[in-house]
């Protein structure tokens, strides 16, 4: 459709003005028709900016989704991996020499415990 030409269902008539007594002229017709015209791409300006704005909120949804899934995947991954350290540690309690020395008349931190029992 070129612009400044109405569509073929809206036809504009010459109708009074908004006094209701004088006709309106071939001017101010005109002029209504490119209001209404400018207003028309000026909505589907609006429309097509609304939905892009929609689309792109739901691609970040989608992307945050997969975030999520992954970060719960990696907590499951982590929990897993405290429980097998944590058993590591239950084990080497029982056999640790520096926890069971009967010489250790001083009760040690835990920290220091295991940190000397590292490798230096």
């Amino acid at each position: 459709m070129s612009q400044g030409v109405p569509a073929s269902g809206s036809v504009l008539q010459r109708s009074a003005s908004s006094d209701g007594n004088q006709p309106q002229s071939p001017e101010e017709d005109d002029r209504k028709i490119r209001r209404r015209e400018k207003n028309r791409v000026a909505a589907q300006r609006s429309r097509k900016k609304q939905t892009q704005k929609a689309d792109k909120l739901h691609e970040e949804y989608e992307c945050l989704e997969q975030e999520n899934t992954s970060l719960k995947r990696e907590i499951g991954k982590l929990t897993d991996e405290m429980k097998h350290l944590s058993e590591v540690l239950k084990d080497h309690e029982k056999i640790c020499p520096l926890l069971h020395c009967s010489m250790n008349f001083v009760t040690i931190p835990r920290p220091d415990a295991l940190t000397s029992c590292l490798p230096r």
